[in-house]
């Protein structure tokens, strides 16, 4: 099988997962949470998981521009573990959890306008990079899964080029992860 024919094979597989998985997390917020399981020891988990998630991905640069192609091979199969143990994690949490929000000093589960105007400056700083976060994640999937498939096909070129792209998104992704719980964490009930 040639280099071509071993992308298309996943073509239609990384579409799908491109459009179920966002789908399937944006879903978490409408439906109603499982009763009874407290996995609130999650978040500070899941964000380390984030931060390990940007060090392999740094240390793979590193390892393929020292020439150790395994290395690095290997660092990115690890760095894809990490981001589907990340979101295992946080699907567990979402669907146990309501959403904490930023900014609810008295865990009441609303932005009253006392505690708005609290955390002005700061509220408008954490949604810009949640957004961001939110979309970039989104944008990752498909990504990641092409680079990864270019490169497990020998499509070298292509895997560069696209590596490019892919790697300051996904270490993006990563660091706003842990950012994002550093700064929401003070408003977990």
């Amino acid at each position: 099988m040639n280099k071509i024919d071993k992308e298309k094979k996943y073509k239609k597989l990384i579409i799908a997962l491109s459009v179920i998985l966002p789908l399937a997390v944006a879903s978490l917020f409408g439906i109603p949470k499982i009763e009874g399981a407290d996995l609130s020891i999650l978040p500070p988990i899941y964000a380390t998981v984030n931060g390990l998630t940007a060090l392999v991905l740094v240390a793979a640069v590193v390892a393929i521009r020292s020439e150790k192609r395994k290395i690095h091979e290997n660092l990115m199969k690890t760095a894809i573990v990490l981001s589907c143990l990340f979101l295992l994690m946080y699907v567990a949490y979402h669907i146990t959890s309501d959403t904490t929000l930023y900014g609810d000093l008295d865990h009441d589960g609303k932005l009253n306008a006392h505690e708005a105007l609290k955390v002005s400056s700061g509220l408008l700083l954490y949604r810009i990079i949640l957004v961001s976060h939110i979309l970039l994640s989104i944008a990752i999937i498909p990504l990641v899964l092409f680079t990864y498939v270019k490169g497990i096909a020998g499509n070298f070129s292509s895997h560069r080029k696209l590596a490019k792209i892919t790697f300051p998104i996904w270490l993006y992704v990563a660091i706003t992860g842990v950012v994002v719980y550093v700064m929401i964490s003070p408003f977990y009930g």
